[in-house]
């Protein structure tokens, strides 16, 4: 076999595809600009994407096998789902030693083979082959299969009926470690599980709910903000499920009367996945939330975080200023961080020194220095803020103001000359400023250091393969306090429920926007110790849009439905 060592060019020079003037060309080019010596040998057409391919199997030490001359036991097939093999992009060819062999469309993806053997308990190793040749064994060995959630946990019922698998836990006696290691590492536990994950998944989930009760285990998962029930898993593999994220999340799993916090990286697809897992006891057995951090299906561009024209722009001068604090609020989920991300992102050059301080750190960003906090061992938002004004940044994010002390230094570094991007929990801009007074801060210091608050909340948009226009009725223009004669003109739009939209009439969701600008006249507001309404009442008379006002924009632009917009918003 090929050692490991070897370049992707003598590879391929020894399997008498290329001549070492053709490799000493690409290797030039790769000097210039830079690139895979494969991936321009290709571009020069010497030789087929397949054909390196083959080649990179081999220099990482993989056998190449050919799936047309395979016949591959059923016994072996049912080792991998057809729904892990369709994301994963493998073919199980071999099962031999409790080892699994695998054929791989992409044989430098080797987090693969991490992930199979997290989800299958047992060894796996890669074999070679091409995209084309996966994609029809998929076909011919599992054909039109899929299989689904419900489909599995009413297998698992049938077979399982009767089992004691659950072992018991009197108050006052410790869980016996190695019978929930077994408990977790049993095939129904390990099928179910990773049918829920890859589930979740492929409807981009934001959130999957593990959740125990007296007489069931219920299972729900969010999509675009709204919980889903799947069917629920029978009740003695509650204990196992739950047992096998811990595991999985390097969690103690003997421990059931603390919170516990971890993490699972996964690659699905190709896609990096990264699962936040936070357990909680309660009554019933241990309550598990899992946080999808899925970066494929977020877009850290300003251009596509739903702000208009006059936002986007207003957005963008605030962004450039030369010190200042920026404040993005609204309630835990409104999709803060991904605007705050998204105006990082913007700003992301090489003359820009960008430091984040953040609880916990959701998307890495290249080219931007982050800090993960740790309370426990004194890391807090205010201590790490201390160390960053130290290491010269330019634009700074502190992830959430929740003390005096933190804000206290995000202005001091406002104050020297740095941009500071922040976020508070508070329904709309104006409460952001009575929230800083509210921890303490001096009216003066707002006055002197805040720019601009920009409030926000995520609507359900409108599926695009089944959206229809109607006539709205009169009850349903009151809820937005309207009349028939305001709307004269206007499109209004819903989605009647397709399988692209799993029959809900939304697909994905866009974020509505109120930007408050602190003028001269708010300042002195603001030093007047005003109120709330006042401060809002100057800020629309100035031309700040309200959350209620950009709803209305987006449900004529048939983007979202009526109940979206009056369920996340406020009249005002």
């Amino acid at each position: 076999m090929i050692t490991t060592q070897k370049p992707i060019g003598q590879i391929l020079k020894e399997m008498e595809l290329v001549t070492e003037g053709q490799v000493q060309e690409a290797i030039a080019i790769q000097r210039e600009q830079g690139g895979a010596v494969g991936r321009i040998l290709v571009e020069l057409g010497y030789v087929t994407e397949e054909e390196v391919l083959l080649a990179l199997g081999a220099q990482v030490g993989m056998e190449v096998v050919n799936l047309e001359e395979i016949q591959i036991p059923k016994e072996v097939c049912e080792k991998i789902s057809p729904t892990m093999a369709k994301v994963y992009k493998i073919m199980p060819i071999k099962f031999e030693n409790n080892i699994l062999t695998v054929a791989m469309a992409d044989p430098l993806n080797v987090n693969v083979l991490d992930d199979l053997r997290f989800l299958l308990n047992c060894e796996v190793q890669g074999a070679v082959s091409n995209e084309d040749a996966v994609n029809k064994a998929i076909e011919m060995n599992y054909g039109g299969q899929a299989d689904t959630v419900d489909d599995l946990i009413a297998q698992i019922g049938k077979s399982t009926e009767g089992m004691e698998l659950t072992p018991v836990d009197e108050k006052g006696k410790a869980i016996d470690i190695s019978s929930l290691e077994a408990l977790a590492n049993t095939t129904p536990v390990i099928k179910l599980l990773n049918l829920i994950l890859l589930q979740a998944i492929k409807d981009h989930a934001s959130d999957i709910h593990f959740e125990p009760f007296e007489k069931e285990f219920k299972v729900r998962y969010r999509v675009d903000g709204v919980l889903y029930e799947m069917m629920p898993p029978p009740l003695h593999l509650a204990l196992g499920l739950i047992s096998r994220i811990k595991v999985m999340a390097n969690l103690d799993i003997s421990e059931t009367r603390l919170p516990q916090d971890g993490r699972i990286l996964l690659a699905i697809g190709g896609r990096p996945i990264d699962l936040r897992v936070s357990t909680l006891p309660t009554m019933f057995g241990e309550s598990v939330v899992m946080r999808v951090l899925d970066r494929s299906v977020v877009s850290l561009d300003l251009d596509n975080i739903g702000l208009r024209e006059d936002e986007f722009n207003l957005l963008k001068t605030l962004i450039n200023l030369p010190h200042g604090i920026i404040i993005v609020t609204g309630p835990t989920g409104s999709g803060k961080t991904t605007t705050l991300y998204s105006c990082l992102n913007f700003v992301n050059e090489i003359q820009y020194k960008i430091i984040t301080t953040e609880d916990p750190v959701e998307y890495d960003l290249t080219g931007i220095i982050q800090c993960q906090l740790n309370e426990d061992i004194g890391v807090s938002y205010a201590a790490c803020l201390r160390s960053i004004l130290r290491q010269d940044p330019d634009i700074i994010l502190v992830g959430e103001i929740r003390d005096l002390e933190t804000s206290q230094i995000a202005i001091e570094a406002a104050l020297t000359g740095h941009i500071v991007f922040t976020t508070l929990h508070t329904n709309d801009a104006p409460s952001a400023i009575t929230r800083m007074i509210d921890l303490g801060v001096e009216p003066f210091l707002i006055t002197a250091t805040l720019e601009a608050i920009v409030a926000q909340r995520l609507v359900r948009k409108i599926c695009l393969k089944c959206k229809d226009e109607f006539e709205p009725t009169e009850e349903m223009l009151m809820e937005l306090s309207l009349t028939l004669d305001d709307v004269k003109g206007k499109k209004f739009c819903y989605g009647k429920g397709c399988s692209n939209c799993n029959n809900t009439g939304y697909r994905g969701r866009m974020a509505i926007f109120e930007i408050m600008l602190v003028s001269e006249k708010v300042k002195n507001l603001v030093m007047e110790n005003a109120s709330n309404e006042k401060i809002r009442h100057a800020a629309l008379e100035q031309g700040m849009r309200g959350l209620r006002a950009s709803g209305l924009l987006a449900i004529y632009d048939g983007m979202t439905t009526i109940e979206e917009v009056v369920r996340e918003t406020l009249f005002t």
